[in-house]
């Protein structure tokens, strides 16, 4: 079986662990969800390719919180409407005040 290459994110994704440490199997969860909170394209990119779409799928609908834009974008990318992610119900259960 051959070893999987790394994928490639810029370290700023990872500003608060030990960068050269991270263990992008075991940590899965934990890499898919910031790269999707902070990431750019090309690192969105690197991790779709990495994971799997069924994958980063799986972990973005259960995530328990993203960014408002993020969750727009992660509905896009995954191609599933905004009710289905975890964040989204999450948010609309505990509302904030109105942003004037």
């Amino acid at each position: 079986m051959s070893q999987k290459t790394k994928p490639i994110f810029d370290k700023r994704i990872f500003w608060d662990v030990e960068f050269e440490n991270i263990d992008y199997d075991a940590k899965a969860n934990f890499v898919i969800e910031r790269v999707f909170e902070r990431g750019d394209v090309e690192d969105i990119r690197n991790c779709r390719r990495y994971y799997g779409d069924e994958k980063v799928t799986g972990v973005l609908l259960n995530a328990k919180f993203l960014p408002e834009t993020r969750m727009y974008l992660a509905s896009a990318v995954t191609g599933r409407p905004l009710k289905d992610f975890r964040c989204y119900t999450l948010r609309q259960l505990n509302p904030t005040l109105f942003p004037y």
